[in-house]
């Protein structure tokens, strides 16, 4: 899929729009979150990987429960 995107001002920064064929092939929705690559011929946008977003909750989880050790730990 090949697609010419424009860069609009938000704020104090940019973005583009991401029609919604755009979406569906990265497999995502509004309000969830894409990875951006840096690749060697430009940048590649990547779905949310839901393995990574599980292993990402579990590890608030822990940090949660254990932030004392997790402090002294640091020290």
């Amino acid at each position: 899929m090949n697609a010419t995107l424009k860069i609009t001002k938000i704020g104090n920064s940019a973005g583009v729009v991401l029609p919604k064929e755009l979406l569906a092939h990265l497999g995502v929705a509004v309000g969830e979150t894409v990875s951006v690559v840096t690749t060697q011929h430009g940048i590649e946008l990547r779905g949310g990987e839901p393995d990574f977003e599980a292993q990402m909750a579990a590890a608030r989880e822990v940090m949660a429960r254990r932030k004392r050790a997790l402090r002294e730990l640091a020290k």
